[in-house]
């Protein structure tokens, strides 16, 4: 991409999409296009469709989606699966449309099986079944990749779908039951702090292992994709190869831990000096989720935000919005 490439963020207010947006800021390109929900309903095909005739955007990053933890998937299934393969379904048609030249689709890691063998590569798609609880958005997210592929194949476009492992940063939503668990976790234990409550009560046996990554380093690791070079690109598509694989990169910082060292990690960083309890009547979700992200760091990109760091980060934009919303 040129710093005056006309670039469009799609789900700019998000967690991806802030810091898609930040990422993008602070490299300079100076014409990025958003539009908000109350401006632009990616669900309506007509919208989408003049909206891309209109502005005519040279490089999409499809970020907006409808997200949230397993209690929200479990709740609002059919608003997961309809929501969001509407808005990818109108993006991508539009973008071959109106001849984008690159476009990066954000799934996520729920694509791959409940039981997956670990790391997670990206060939193991569609080699088992799926998680339960968030299977309607999983099999979204795995129908705007085999767009994304079926496009490339057919129309020559060059549509790249990148599954970024468990994402937290600024921008996160921090609802106690909706949200993901480092943003829940968060506020729980901040309030359970100002609150002198003895005890926080977490979801789950805590047994259950996961991978998570700073919102700011998954935009840098998206960017540094949709800038590869002509070949480079093409072998990410698959497209010049016979190996009957996706066009899909894993984005992640290749360890995990488990939900009860999470915790204790949260609460430290929180200054929570009280105890934990796991309420074993909660579901666990996927057993462990870790990607591998061999293809990416032969690249040359790796994550620089440690988990340490990202907590802290993420907890000191937690009390400033907080503050700032009282």
């Amino acid at each position: 991409m040129e710093k005056t490439s006309k670039i469009y963020v799609a789900g700019h207010r998000g967690l991806v999409g802030s810091a898609l947006m930040r990422n993008l800021v602070a490299q300079g390109y100076k014409n990025i296009i958003t539009r908000t929900h109350a401006e632009l309903d990616l669900t309506n095909q007509a919208d989408a469709r003049a909206f891309f005739e209109t502005e005519q955007p040279e490089y999409v990053f499809l970020a907006a989606a409808k997200v949230g933890g397993i209690v929200s998937n479990n709740t609002y299934p059919a608003e997961f699966i309809y929501r969001n393969l509407m808005i990818q379904t109108n993006v991508i048609n539009s973008a071959y449309e109106f001849g984008v030249k690159r476009l990066l689709f954000l799934g996520s890691s729920c694509i791959y099986p409940r039981d997956c063998p670990q790391p997670m590569k990206e060939e193991y798609l569609l080699t088992g079944s799926l998680e339960t609880t968030n299977r309607p958005y999983a099999l979204a997210k795995i129908a705007g990749i085999e767009q994304c592929w079926s496009y490339n194949r057919q129309y020559g476009t060059q549509y790249l779908a990148v599954m970024p492992t468990n994402l937290y940063g600024p921008g996160d939503a921090y609802h106690l039951e909706n949200s993901h668990v480092i943003p829940a976790l968060i506020r729980k234990f901040h309030e359970a702090k100002i609150n002198n409550a003895p005890n926080v009560s977490i979801w789950g046996t805590g047994t259950p292992r996961r991978e998570f990554m700073y919102s700011d380093d998954m935009a840098d690791a998206c960017i540094y994709l949709i800038n590869r070079s002509e070949q480079d690109y093409l072998d990410l598509l698959a497209s010049n190869r016979n190996d009957g694989l996706p066009p899909v990169v894993n984005i992640g910082v290749g360890e995990d831990l488990s939900i009860a060292e999470l915790a204790q990690l949260i609460a430290e960083t929180v200054g929570f000096r009280g105890g934990m309890s796991f309420d074993t009547q909660k579901p666990d979700g996927t057993p462990r989720k870790l990607l591998d992200v061999g293809r990416l760091e032969t690249l040359g990109w790796q994550a620089k935000v440690n988990l340490e760091e990202g907590l802290a980060l993420a907890y000191e934009s937690y009390t400033r919005n907080s503050l700032s919303n009282d």
